[in-house]
């Protein structure tokens, strides 16, 4: 098998498109927005892992928010770059990133950390506290069952390939309290059979 992470970023530069279109909804995501929002007022600074082609959250977010979008697929990262003008953009891996202690009121990570290598994560996690200032807040969703796989032409698009890897929800619980994360709401989030955890926190 190639590298997850290479499958993982070659799979969105492939299936970009076929993801989320340019004029996109927000969908199931306009209550996880509307909850940030009235958490912490504008003009906060504002961290989105995994940020896709910027839509929905860093184009809802960044006419009154200073956001900075990272994700590692080129695709994705110019079209965010076009999409949301108003936004920083970085095309990096997410996990070996630097940033300073403190520098975020707010990191969003939706659909994001189920991409990252299992092990990874609780470090990952870390870092992600260690970003947010004290009092800062945390919107993510994770896994609710534990399972690694992946799966050929994702969304009907021949040659995007996508690996997930996460494990159940109550892991992540204490992976998020190792990490000095306070969990303030957490439920499950359904989709198809199966589903994940919308989790917020803060540090």
């Amino acid at each position: 098998m190639n590298d997850p992470k290479t499958v993982v970023r070659r799979g969105y530069d492939i299936v970009s498109r076929a993801y989320r279109a340019d004029n996109a909804a927000e969908e199931g995501y306009a209550e996880w927005l509307d909850l940030l929002e009235a958490r912490v007022p504008p003009p906060a600074k504002v961290l989105d892992l995994g940020c896709g082609c910027g839509v929905p959250v860093a184009r809802r977010l960044s006419p009154r928010y200073d956001v900075t979008g990272v994700d590692f697929s080129r695709v994705q990262i110019e079209r965010a770059r076009t999409l949301v003008p108003t936004a920083t953009f970085k095309c990096a891996d997410m996990t070996t990133l630097e940033f300073p202690e403190g520098a975020f009121d707010v990191v969003v990570c939706l659909f994001s950390i189920i991409h990252v290598p299992v092990a990874e994560q609780p470090a990952f996690l870390r870092s992600i506290a260690r970003w947010l200032r004290p009092g800062g807040v945390l919107i993510a969703t994770a896994g609710h069952g534990a399972w690694t796989g992946s799966e050929s032409g994702w969304l009907g698009v021949p040659g995007g390939d996508m690996w997930w890897s996460h494990a159940d929800a109550e892991t992540y619980r204490k992976w998020f309290a190792d990490a000095g994360l306070i969990i303030e709401e957490d439920r499950f989030v359904p989709e198809g059979s199966g589903g994940h955890v919308f989790l917020v926190a803060s540090r």
